[in-house]
């Protein structure tokens, strides 16, 4: 399907346009800011109570994951077009029109990578927050990378975090927590821009503490949905030997030492209401692995961040392939994976 072709279909399939969503978004802000209440409470209410609330499921996972991966296919600046749609569909999914958020745009241009026309790419980060009441300065970021690799449609790498976030999102649209939560999709994390300063996550976390906002966690999904009770199927990287099991059936979250209490916190939660085992810890950033997602942006600037992951490049045979399709994930699994981590975020939330 083209990009010409697909844009009409995703218009007609997810019923919210770019025009749409920003004709919304500044009516709303008109409303709000005209007719908003004194109460600030009261106004995280009413702001909630616009937002279209449903549970997780594995079929809406599935969905998600199979727009991302085979009606939109591999997403990167080599196929600048297929990023375009992918940020797209997440807008709308995100946006006024479906779940109710606003949701903002954060551009940048890419010093290294050039259009036909010789001008910078500019691709974007897509932010979603649901407002907090008597915590609110306080911010939780959900995070997750929509690229892939060329060549890959990434289905768990990272289609799989970006369906979490938004079954996340949709989970607690039009509840009231304590804190803010901060929904981000990140682009630009896999190479060439891994650990760059073009990297999407790198791009916010550097604006966060520019804003000097406060960030008391932040959680990346990467890598969610493939789970195996076959012996011997988990690698073990160096440095770990005793801490991961040999059977690739666990969820890991890594943490360093200054999230420590994040993680901690995150699976013994995770435990709590999830079937599925967890392993996690504080482990050094030398160890292949640890700092493999957008946490590590964080870190770079003093933010708690956790990594959560079924550790895909340690026992996922289709990582960064063109195999790396839907049919490959456990969806039965990933839904009590992503069940687990919303509690995770509500007790984050709720303190």
């Amino acid at each position: 399907m083209t990009g010409r072709k697909l844009i009409p279909f995703l218009l007609v399939a997810f019923p919210a346009g770019l025009l749409a969503i920003g004709v919304t978004s500044m009516v709303n802000s008109h409303l709000q800011k005209a007719k908003g209440p004194q109460d600030p409470n009261e106004q995280v209410r009413l702001e909630a109570a616009s937002l279209n609330q449903e549970p997780v499921s594995r079929e809406t996972l599935e969905r998600h994951i199979r727009i991302l991966c085979e009606t939109i296919g591999e997403r990167h600046v080599g196929k600048m077009n297929q990023l375009e749609q992918a940020a797209f569909w997440i807008e709308s999914s995100l946006g006024p029109t479906n779940l109710g958020y606003v949701v903002k745009r954060e551009e940048y241009e890419l010093a290294s990578s050039f259009a036909e026309n010789g001008k910078p790419h500019r691709v974007r980060n897509l932010v979603a927050e649901l407002p907090g009441m008597a915590l609110r300065d306080e911010i939780i970021i959900v995070g997750a990378h929509y690229d892939t690799v060329p060549g890959s449609p990434g289905a768990n790498d990272n289609g799989s975090g970006v369906a979490a976030l938004i079954s996340i999102a949709q989970a607690l649209a039009g509840e009231q927590q304590q804190r803010t939560i901060r929904f981000v999709a990140f682009a630009n994390e896999e190479p060439p821009y891994f650990q760059t300063k073009e990297m999407g996550s790198w791009v916010h976390a550097r604006g966060c503490a520019e804003r000097e906002e406060k960030i008391v966690a932040m959680i990346a999904f990467d890598g969610l949905g493939y789970f195996t009770d076959e012996p011997n199927s988990q690698e073990v990287p160096p440095g770990l030997e005793g801490v991961f099991p040999k059977e690739g059936n666990f969820l890991a979250f890594v943490a360093n030492e200054n999230s420590r209490f994040l993680g901690d916190q995150a699976k013994r939660v995770f435990e709590g209401v999830s079937g599925i085992p967890a392993v996690g810890g504080v482990f050094p950033e030398s160890i292949p692995g640890v700092g493999w997602s957008d946490h590590w942006s964080f870190w770079q600037e003093g933010f708690p961040a956790i990594m959560v992951t079924d550790t895909i490049p340690f026992r996922y045979e289709h990582y960064h392939k063109p195999t790396d399709t839907v049919d490959q994930l456990d969806m039965e699994q990933l839904e009590f994976v992503v069940k687990g981590l919303e509690e995770v975020i509500r007790s984050w939330a709720n303190p």
